[in-house]
């Protein structure tokens, strides 16, 4: 299990914005990926962990419940609380929610259950409809207590760490 109070999330994306802020490994910056295309503002701080590599093939999705919203390329040191599930065009695209530890408003949250049922509606409408103007499906699977969030976090270290000694081994041939 992944010591759950030593984790930091990179902020790609502010709450509330409608601007998609993706990570580029090549320019090793943040880029501006899109505007979604609705009135939607991202209902959490959204971004990912680093050295993780979720099954999708990109770094492990992480929300983050925060008071005010931060900025792009932000580390916030958290601790996961629940597993949202989904698929995004036929592959899994989960998603771990968090809370900063330096946060009081959030860090006494310890479980799902913890969390309020309006924010977990929230985030769940949110992501089944926000790319919908673009005629993708998504499918929203629901949420998941923390334990397989831990779990989640833990199989995007191994994913990572044998992605990096695979890609390792065919540059040695």
């Amino acid at each position: 299990m992944p010591d759950s109070d030593n984790l930091h999330v990179v902020v790609e994306i502010p709450k509330g914005s409608s601007n998609k802020y993706e990570w580029d490994e090549e320019l090793g910056a943040i880029k501006l990926d899109r505007l979604l295309f609705s009135s939607l503002g991202y209902p959490t701080d959204y971004g990912f962990f680093k050295e993780t590599l979720a099954s999708d093939g990109d770094p492990l999705d992480a929300m983050v419940c925060v008071s005010e919203p931060t900025f792009p390329g932000c580390l916030i040191e958290v601790r996961p609380v629940a597993l949202f599930r989904m698929r995004d065009e036929n592959a899994e695209d989960n998603k771990i929610l968090c809370v900063p530890l330096t946060d009081p408003n959030w860090s006494h949250i310890e479980k799902l259950d913890d969390l309020p049922m309006n924010l977990r509606d929230e985030i769940s409408h949110f992501f089944s409809i926000y790319k919908t103007p673009d005629w993708k499906v998504v499918k929203v699977d629901g949420w998941y207590h923390r334990e397989e969030a831990l779990e989640s976090i833990e199989r995007a270290r191994r994913r990572f760490a044998d992605h990096g000694t695979a890609q390792g081994s065919a540059q040695g041939s």
